[in-house]
């Protein structure tokens, strides 16, 4: 552990060194976020996901600078060029970027026109030249000093020759210079602009990037989502992009560096500035800009793609009830598929409600004979082709209002159905069956389904295809983990891709875990799991305070408290002589415990506190209560809308320019980001969030175009309930925190920021 690093995290961070220090040492020894977040408190001084995960990624980033220190280090060392000033240098960077400048003029290099000039033997006359010393007899005469270097053998041919090699030589130590690079990085931020033209003759084509065929912006203003589809553009040959900066300024903070005077040398010396500038300085500038815009671009968009992940993964669960889900469609028919209270197929069939009214009747009947055979308690219907004409048919039926009529989203359903998990999972069922079953399963619990998809194809990214892949999978994936353990998993129902992502687990140990399930049948006990093989002591401990057992002897085992704290919670119980039953079940004897009594030096009052807020609801669903919704009927298609409608809505994405809400006509309108309040909005999230229904007005229809521009101005901002629905569906168990893991997305600090100096200054 070193020790540097903790240092400068916890300061980074403004947490104590000891937080920092804990956190790095329960991650060296295997421990999860999730685990270090909700079962070493103590040690963190109840430090969350997003410091955890921060301390994380920035232990990583500092181990990876010292690991490229040590490189450059043995490089220089092999080759005889490492001095003792060189080496503190080196020592002394904070940064990658401040690491690469100093190391810059000593990399290996392919043959430049300064490395040609310096086989001819040029590098003392650019010495100087460089040095412009008033005294030097080439400050009066570069002419004549560099006629010395006349050799026709090394190809030297002229004095002029011979000075335009040194300017080379002057160009690339100017280029190179680390105080060069840093202003010029500055200069950047603050005066360079994006400027994006379209390609000629491609206008037709490449309508959709219109708004940038003449578009300019500043660097330091320009959002995430215009960088990336820009980028985009200029990525099919549709757009130009460069990156734009007053010349004459920049050659000025160059010359304040390198120019001392007016005389002839440095007269070589300002030619030798100005052809740097052009030919290396400016190039590398540029291409160093572009990967920092884009990087702050990628961070950008991969956060709003996981905030909008988490909010889609614990949207409200139906719970465990008999369902019938409809995937919706014309010519084909709509696949049905009745799924049992834990979500079992027991039963597929097809009908054709829009082709005439002989089959509509055909398939009236059968609706309303499968939802009184298999007891159905509500009804999903795809929202895809036919999904709002499917929805007004079951609606028709005049079933018992008690069973719930939901549109469902299904997005990546498709992706599903064709994958090899659904596969494995219905290998004796085609596409459309496996897709009903995951938009009624969808309905029944989002995160339990949503998991078995790769979260770029759910349909909540902005740009996700263009951003860093390893850094967006590994932002996604650590969502959610945390949404899963934040919500806890049924070992005795859960499917191999939740165990997947449970604290400590992993596919190998989830499909082993499937496998004894079957074998032995279900877990009787949270000790049970440790009968599962290569599941040893650790996993095991990271793992089971996650895991439920419902139905176990002992209530513990269904609840977060984690067994390591078994003793903690029977020790209360004897206290007030009464089982842990009692204590579960009545809140006066709860009361009368002080648990101060209960402390000792390595459980303090975080833990005690959790304990406590878990028995008086164990294993509670910290998702919100699921509430019926509808759409508003006869608006069913783009040519239905007219401006000025009012309508109910559900919000299916977020960007950093507004959100996307279904209402319910197959394609999503635009809520942009200045209509989203009557307040200024700066982060839509802080008004909206994915899944949540709202009230929209309809400003205007592109039908051509497909576009719909709607607006929440004027419009209280609060869940919109359908006046239809007389009754409620919650789940069993209801409670604990409205958004369990809100904390969690927060945005980390950026670190390893070449352009720091300059954001202070502003």
């Amino acid at each position: 552990m070193n020790e540097k690093h903790i240092e400068r995290i916890a300061l980074e961070l403004s947490i104590g060194p000891e937080q920092v220090s804990a956190v790095a040492r329960l991650l060296e020894e295997g421990a999860t976020i999730p685990f270090i977040a909700r079962y070493r408190k103590e040690a963190t001084q109840s430090l969350d996901e997003v410091a955890i995960t921060a301390i994380r990624d920035r232990l990583e980033e500092l181990s990876d600078l010292d690991s490229r220190r040590e490189a450059i280090l043995r490089s220089l060392e092999e080759r005889g060029l490492l001095s003792e000033e060189l080496k503190a240098k080196l020592d002394g960077a904070e940064t990658m970027t401040a690491l690469e400048d100093i190391y810059l003029p000593f990399r290996p290099k392919r043959r430049t026109r300064a490395t040609i000039a310096r086989e001819k033997g040029l590098e003392p006359l650019a010495q100087r030249l460089f040095a412009q010393d008033g005294i030097d007899p080439v400050n009066q005469d570069p002419f004549s000093e560099a006629l010395a270097f006349v050799d026709e053998e090394k190809g030297v041919g002229s004095a002029e020759e011979a000075l335009a090699g040194a300017r080379d030589i002057i160009a690339e130590w100017i280029s190179e210079d680390a105080t060069a690079r840093g202003k010029m990085r500055d200069f950047f931020l603050q005066k360079a602009r994006f400027r994006s033209k379209v390609v000629t003759g491609k206008e037709k084509e490449g309508i959709k990037y219109k708004d940038y065929f003449e578009w300019e912006e500043p660097v330091q203003s320009a959002p995430s989502h215009r960088i990336l589809a820009m980028r985009r553009g200029e990525k099919e040959e549709f757009l130009t992009l460069r990156v734009v900066l007053p010349e004459p300024e920049a050659i000025a903070i160059l010359e304040a560096i390198f120019i001392k005077g007016n005389g002839p040398a440095s007269e070589q010396v300002r030619q030798a500035l100005e052809d740097g500038y052009q030919r290396l300085l400016l190039p590398s500038m540029e291409t160093e800009i572009r990967a920092y815009t884009k990087k702050q671009a990628d961070e950008e968009a991969i956060r709003v793609f996981a905030e909008n992940l988490r909010q889609l993964l614990l949207a409200p669960p139906l719970g465990q009830k008999n369902v019938l889900a409809i995937d919706p469609g014309f010519r084909t028919g709509c696949k049905i598929v009745c799924l049992d209270q834990q979500g079992k197929l027991i039963h597929t069939d097809t009908i054709f409600p829009h082709q005439s009214e002989k089959e509509a009747d055909q398939a009236a009947r059968k609706v309303t004979e499968l939802c009184d055979r298999f007891q159905v308690e509500a009804i999903a219907v795809g929202n895809g082709t036919a999904g709002r004409e499917t929805e007004a048919f079951v609606k028709r039926l005049g079933l018992p209002r008690q069973i719930s009529v939901v549109m469902v989203n299904e997005s990546g359903a498709s992706i599903y159905s064709a994958s090899d998990v659904a596969r494995e999972e219905f290998p004796d069922h085609d596409v459309t069956v496996r897709g009903s079953v995951s938009i009624g399963r969808r309905l029944m619990d989002p995160l339990a389904e949503l998991v078995k998809i790769d979260p770029k194809s759910i349909g909540v990214g902005q740009y996700q295809h263009d951003v860093d892949q390893p850094a967006l999978k590994r932002s996604l994936d650590d969502v959610v983990i945390i949404c899963v353990n934040a919500v806890g998993v049924e070992v005795n129902t859960a499917s191999k891709e939740l165990l997947t992502y449970v604290s400590g687990l992993g596919p190998q140990l989830a499909k082993a875990m499937i496998k004894y399930r079957n074998e032995h049948g279900p877990f009787g006990s949270r000790e049970e799991l440790k009968k599962v093989p290569r599941l040893g002591p650790k996993a095991f401990e990271q793992a089971t305070g996650f895991l439920r057992v419902r139905g176990a002897k002992n209530p513990l085992d269904s609840s977060a408290v984690h067994p390591e704290s078994y003793f903690i919670v029977e020790a209360m119980a004897q206290g007030l002589n009464c089982s842990v039953s009692d204590l579960i079940q009545n809140g006066d004897l709860r009361k009368q415990i002080d648990i101060k009594k209960y402390q000792t030096e390595t459980v303090g009052l975080p833990t005690l506190n959790d304990i406590l807020n878990e028995l008086a609801k164990p294993g509670r669903d910290p998702r919100e209560s699921f509430e019926p919704f509808t759409f508003t009927e006869g608006v069913e298609k783009i040519e239905d809308l007219k401006p000025g409608m009012r309508l109910p809505g559900i919000v299916t994405n977020i960007t950093a320019f507004g959100a996307f809400v279904d209402i319910g006509v197959h394609q999503d309108g635009l809520v942009h980001v200045s209509e989203l309040s009557n307040r200024f909005v700066k982060n839509p999230n802080e008004v909206v969030k994915v899944h949540q229904k709202v009230m929209v007005t309809v400003l205007n229809v592109e039908i051509e175009r497909k576009r719909i521009s709607l607006s929440m101005r004027n419009v209280p901002l609060q869940a919109v309930r359908t006046t239809e629905a007389k009754t409620s569906v919650s789940r069993e168990q209801k409670g604990g925190s409205k958004d369990p893991v809100r904390k969690g997305t927060a945005q980390k600090p950026v670190f390893n920021n070449p352009f720091a100096d300059a954001l202070k200054d502003r």
